[in-house]
């Protein structure tokens, strides 16, 4: 198996590094490519019903918004090359996470629109994101809380929901969507069937935009601009305007499907059980039980108080010190590509900073909110922590033999290992090169020792039956228990 992981990650980081390959294409193996071509053809399939919706839309102006969002994120002309819709990466089948087993077994990160560029990490579920708050520093826990991206980079300061600024980060993140302007993505919207519900939504303005003639061809090249040209698609300081605007709107709009009770339905096992409409069985009560209690779980994937819903998560950070990714090919993407666009400049030194990078240094890939310089002091206690992310549909899968990615980095791929890293990082040697027992007998060293949690993590005492019993209840926070509820 190992071997096997090694040949499809070598095919992919020779084509990284720039091997002569047409951008459009990849050495991508032929097991990712044909679970590509699957999901692909469901994104067209749930795009094609959602068009359809359009001929007798909605009445109410909410379920309209919902409407434009889902059809939006699965809309693949919003990526440079018109082949990649925000739900590459975030399918219902997993959780709205990254769909395509082999790829979160080997990569763990997703290939962009120019598919021999990958990101830096894995994808995170949408779903029930837009209930973070927005991100503010919380003096009496010394802390940072709220945000989307695992760098909380989405503050949502802006437009007052973290959400739906994530949503206008991949559009022009070279490793993904890759346009090389925002106006691009307002550009493609406009000629999209869904035009007309816009306007009527949002305003007759949405796309009054004098277009230069050019526009097809500029937005045909992928991001990043060149340098002395930041905003390649040339508008009038008016339409400039307007297409930030309506680009503000569009990703309001995916916020609100994400928002959805098609998305954050709250229909799992768990919600079940607390309605009293099921019981969880003697083992999935005794990891619940573990959860709360022996395993501390619930210290930062909290399962709600007094008027909280119950989010499994308290949308702070933490760096839990997982191990680097060999597996990510973004380590080998520090070579000018056949664009000429180096992604990752310190090659396999990277090292993810995280929370504290963002502060400090904005990200490289994408930036979409802006930093509050008055929280600047807190990058070095930042430094390499993630964001605590929701624990629901941590392990809802399409079928039992399909692999899921944990970790920002998806170093781990199943729940099972990341539990048993949580429970024993501090209590198991160090693995040496090629070690046969990583992640069973030993672990890797950390990414980063910086901020390290030491007080909630690596040493939780759990016996094996007690870290399965920690994984079945888990498997209790995939929704589609119970029926989605109708609005």
């Amino acid at each position: 198996m190992q071997r096997a992981i090694l040949s499809t990650v070598a095919a992919i980081v020779a084509v990284t590094m720039g091997a002569g390959a047409e951008e459009r294409s990849s050495n991508l193996s032929p097991q990712v490519l044909q679970e590509i071509a699957k999901v692909e053809a469901e994104i067209d399939r749930t795009e094609a019903q959602a068009i359809e919706r359009l001929a007798a839309p909605p009445d109410n102006q909410i379920q309209q918004i919902e409407l434009l969002g889902k059809l939006m994120l699965y809309d693949k002309d919003l990526s440079v090359y018109r082949n990649e819709a925000c739900a590459f990466c975030h399918m219902p089948e997993t959780g709205f996470t990254g769909p395509v087993s082999e790829l979160n077994r080997t990569t763990a990160a997703y290939p962009g629109s120019v598919r021999t560029r990958f990101s830096d990490r894995k994808p995170q579920s949408h779903a029930y994101a837009p209930l973070s708050p927005v991100l503010h520093y919380n003096p009496g826990q010394g802390d940072l809380v709220g945000g989307n991206f695992w760098d909380m980079r989405a503050t949502g300061r802006r437009l007052g929901n973290p959400a739906a600024e994530q949503a206008q980060g991949p559009p022009t993140n070279p490793v993904e969507m890759g346009l090389p302007d925002i106006a691009c993505a307002v550009y493609r919207a406009s000629q999209r069937p869904y035009r007309a519900m816009f306007e009527s939504v949002w305003g007759a303005q949405a796309f009054a935009i004098a277009w230069p003639d050019n526009v097809e061809q500029v937005c045909d090249r992928p991001g990043p601009p060149a340098a002395g040209e930041p905003l390649p698609v040339h508008l009038s300081p008016i339409d400039r305007g307007r297409a930030g605007t309506t680009f503000d709107q569009m990703a309001q709009s995916i916020a609100g499907y994400e928002a959805s009770a098609e998305v954050t339905s709250f229909t799992s096992k768990f919600d079940a059980v607390l309605a009293k409409k099921a019981q969880f069985t003697p083992q999935e009560q005794a990891g619940y039980d573990l959860f709360r209690g022996k395993a501390r779980c619930n210290e930062c994937h909290r399962d709600g108080g007094p008027g909280e819903d119950p989010l499994f998560t308290d949308f702070t950070a933490s760096n839990i010190g997982t191990p680097a990714n060999p597996r990510l090919p973004y380590y080998a993407e520090n070579r000018p590509d056949a664009l000429g666009y180096v992604a990752n400049p310190l090659g396999s030194s990277f090292v993810d900073g995280g929370v504290g990078s963002f502060l400090s240094k904005g990200h490289l890939l994408s930036q979409p909110s802006a930093v509050d310089a008055r929280w600047l002091k807190l990058a070095p206690g930042t430094q390499a922590r993630m964001q605590v992310p929701t624990l629901r549909n941590v392990d809802k899968r399409p079928d039992p033999a399909f692999v899921k990615a944990y970790g920002h980095n998806g170093y781990f791929t199943s729940l099972k290992a990341i539990v048993h890293f949580y429970n024993t990082r501090d209590v198991l040697p160090r693995c040496q090169p090629h070690d046969a027992g990583e992640g069973t007998t030993c672990w890797p060293a950390p990414e980063s020792t910086d901020n390290m949690n030491t007080s909630k993590v690596g040493h939780l005492g759990l016996s094996d039956a007690e870290e399965d019993a920690l994984v079945l209840f888990m498997q209790t926070l995939s929704d589609g228990f119970m029926p989605v509820s109708r609005q």
